[in-house]
C-alpha cells in the first residue's frame, strides 16, 4: 500500500511528470516510425529470378491489413489492461491492479493462439482476394503465416509494455521496443539478402526482434521490483475482470483496426476516380507514401497519449480532479505543439518529402498539393487524440471508438468518395473535414464527463 501512496503519478509536479513519462514513448514511437520505412526499403530492394523489387514490396503490402489486426489486438488489449491497473492504483486497490496484471499476461497466450489458426487457414484466402499472381501471393502468404504463426513475442512486448506504463514506468518500454526496433533493422538485411530469403526473410528477422524484446519485458517485470506483480500459480480468470478490460480494450482493439479498412476505402475510392490511370496510379502512390510520412507526426502524440494516459486514470481513480485536469491540459498543449511543428513542414517542404521516396513527375505534383491539403487536418486531429485518451483513461474506451470510427471510417470515406467526384485534388479535403466532424463529437463527450463523473469527484467517498 505505501508504494501506492508515493506512486509518482499522484504527487510529481505535473510537467516534469508527463514529459518524463511521455518522451520515451515518444522516442521509441518514432524509432518504430523510422524502422517502418527502412524495412520496406530493405524489402523493396530485394529481387530475384522471380520477383522485382516491386513485387517483393508488393507482397508486404498485401499482407499489411492482417498484420495490423494482429497489432490492434495486442495493442488493444494491453491498452484496456493499462487503464485498469492505473485506475486500480490510483483507489488503491493494489490487489485488484495484481490482478489486472495477471489477466493481461494469460490473455497473450490466448489472443497468440487465434492468430495461430488465422495464419494457418485464413492467410492464404485473404491473400488470393488481392492477387492472382503466384509467385507474389506465395510470397505474401510466406511472410504473413511466419508473422503470425510467430507472434507469441509481439503479443507478449505490447501486453507487459502496457502493464509497466499503467505504473508510470515508461523507461523499460522504451528500452524494450528500441532494441526489438534495431535488432529488427540489423537483421533485416541478413535474412534479407545474405540468407537470400527475402520476404520470408524480413519477417524471419520481425519475430525474432519481437521475441527479443519479449524477453526484456519479462526480465523488467519478473526480475525487477515493480508496483503491479503477476501471480501465475494458481491463477484463475475472474469474469468481472476480464469483462472490465475488454470494456476498454475491445474499443481500443477496433480503433486501431479500422486504419486498415480506411485505407482500403481510399485505395478503391482512387481506382473509381474519373482520371487518367497513370494519374490514380500516383494517387494511391502519394496516398501510401502520406501513411508514411505522417507516422512521424502522429507517433510522437501517440507516445504522448501513452505517457499522460496513465497518470489521468491514476489521479481519476485517486479522485483528485485538480491534478488530472493539470494533466489532461499538458497533454492538449505538448500534443498542439508537435502537430503545429508536422504542419509547418508538411506546408513548406511536401517536395521534400516526396523526394525521399523516389517519385515519379506525376506524383511529385500529385502529392506536393496533396500533403498541403491532407496537414490542415493535425491540429484538430491533436485535440482529438487527446480527448480519446481521457476517455480510455477514466474507462470510456466507447467514446474513444466512435471518435477513431468517425474520423477513420464513418466521416472520411463518405466524404472522399463524394469529392472525389469532382476531382482527385479535391477528395483530399475529406481528411480535415473528418478530422474537425469527429473533434466537434469529441468535445460534445467531453462536456457530458465534465458535466457528469468528473463533477462527483468533487465528493470524496
Amino acid at each position: 500500500m505505501e508504494g501506492t501512496k508515493q506512486n509518482k503519478m499522484g504527487t510529481a509536479p505535473m510537467f516534469k511528470l508527463i514529459l518524463g513519462m511521455s518522451l520515451p514513448a515518444m522516442f521509441s514511437m518514432l524509432i518504430q516510425a523510422l524502422y517502418n520505412i527502412v524495412d520496406s526499403m530493405f524489402v523493396s530492394n530485394y529481387s530475384n529470378s522471380i520477383l522485382t523489387g516491386n513485387d517483393s514490396l508488393l507482397s508486404v503490402n498485401i499482407a499489411y491489413p492482417l498484420q495490423m489486426i494482429l497489432i490492434s489486438v495486442a495493442v488493444g488489449s494491453g491498452v484496456g489492461v493499462n487503464s485498469l491497473i492505473a485506475r486500480r492504483l490510483g483507489a488503491k486497490h493494489q490487489e485488484q491492479a495484481d490482478s489486472a496484471a495477471t489477466h493481461g499476461f494469460f490473455l497473450t497466450f490466448i489472443d497468440w493462439f487465434i492468430f495461430v489458426l488465422i495464419g494457418i487457414f485464413v492467410a492464404k484466402p485473404f491473400i488470393s482476394l488481392y492477387t492472382n499472381d503466384q509467385a507474389i501471393m506465395d510470397a505474401s502468404v510466406a511472410y504473413i503465416r511466419i508473422v503470425l504463426i510467430g507472434s507469441l513475442g509481439s503479443n507478449i512486448t505490447c501486453m507487459l509494455e502496457k502493464v509497466l506504463q499503467s505504473t508510470g514506468n515508461m523507461i523499460m518500454p522504451m528500452l524494450s521496443q528500441l532494441t526489438g526496433a534495431v535488432v529488427n533493422i540489423i537483421l533485416d538485411p541478413i535474412f534479407i539478402y545474405t540468407f537470400d530469403l527475402g520476404v520470408a526473410g524480413a519477417a524471419i528477422a520481425t519475430i525474432i526482434a519481437q521475441h527479443i524484446s519479449a524477453v526484456l519485458c519479462l526480465f523488467f517485470l519478473f526480475g525487477k521490483k515493480q508496483l503491479v506483480k503477476i501471480h501465475v500459480k494458481g491463477f484463475r480468470f475472474k469474469a468481472e475482470t476480464v469483462k472490465n478490460i475488454y470494456v476498454v480494450a475491445l474499443p481500443a482493439m477496433v480503433m486501431q483496426a479500422i486504419g486498415s479498412f480506411m485505407v482500403m476505402g481510399i485505395n478503391f475510392i482512387i481506382s473509381l476516380a474519373n482520371d487518367t490511370v497513370a494519374a490514380k496510379n500516383a494517387a494511391t502512390n502519394v496516398f501510401g507514401v502520406y501513411f508514411k510520412l505522417q507516422s512521424f507526426v502522429f507517433m510522437p502524440v501517440f507516445g504522448l497519449n501513452q505517457g499522460s494516459t496513465p497518470i489521468i486514470g491514476f489521479n481519476y481513480g485517486a479522485r483528485d480532479k485538480k491534478r488530472m485536469y493539470s494533466a489532461i491540459k499538458w497533454a492538449i498543449l505538448f500534443a498542439v505543439i508537435i502537430m503545429t511543428a508536422g504542419f509547418i513542414v508538411f506546408q513548406i517542404v511536401p517536395d521534400v518529402l516526396l523526394g525521399l521516396f523516389n517519385p515519379t513527375e506525376e506524383m511529385l505534383d500529385i502529392g506536393t498539393v496533396a500533403l498541403r491539403i491532407i496537414s490542415l487536418c493535425f491540429i484538430p486531429a491533436a485535440l482529438g487524440i487527446v480527448f480519446s485518451g481521457v476517455f480510455q483513461a477514466v474507462g470510456k474506451g466507447v467514446r474513444s471508438l466512435i471518435m477513431s470510427l468517425l474520423r477513420q471510417l464513418c466521416l472520411i470515406v463518405p466524404i472522399a468518395y463524394f469529392l472525389s467526384s469532382i476531382s482527385l485534388k479535391d477528395m483530399w479535403y475529406a481528411f480535415p473535414l473528418a478530422e474537425i466532424g469527429s473533434l466537434i463529437v469529441g468535445i460534445i463527450f467531453f462536456i457530458t464527463l465534465v458535466k457528469g463523473d468528473f463533477k462527483r469527484l468533487d465528493h470524496k467517498e
